[in-house]
């Protein structure tokens, strides 16, 4: 996948880079480049690992996914 012509190479992070752009990025001015910094990690470590739901995990937040995996994994154990 990775040799030169290949298109789809870079499709997750562009799709990940424009839900980022849209989601926070366009909607504040930030006026020096750390405060942008700043407010882009706490959007992806905050928001985007905890609460945002994603649809690859069937639209639940990450917490709940792993919680509810936690909790099969426990009942299968016993």
């Amino acid at each position: 996948m990775s040799r030169k012509g290949n298109c789809w190479d870079n499709a997750p992070m562009e799709s990940w880079f424009a839900s980022l752009k849209k989601e926070q990025v366009h909607l504040e001015h930030y006026p020096t480049r750390a405060l942008a910094t700043l407010a882009i990690m706490e959007h992806i470590e905050v928001f985007y690992n905890r609460i945002r739901r994603h649809s690859k995990i069937n639209n639940q937040s990450p917490i709940n996914f792993e919680q509810q995996w936690n909790e099969e994994q426990s009942n299968k154990a016993a």
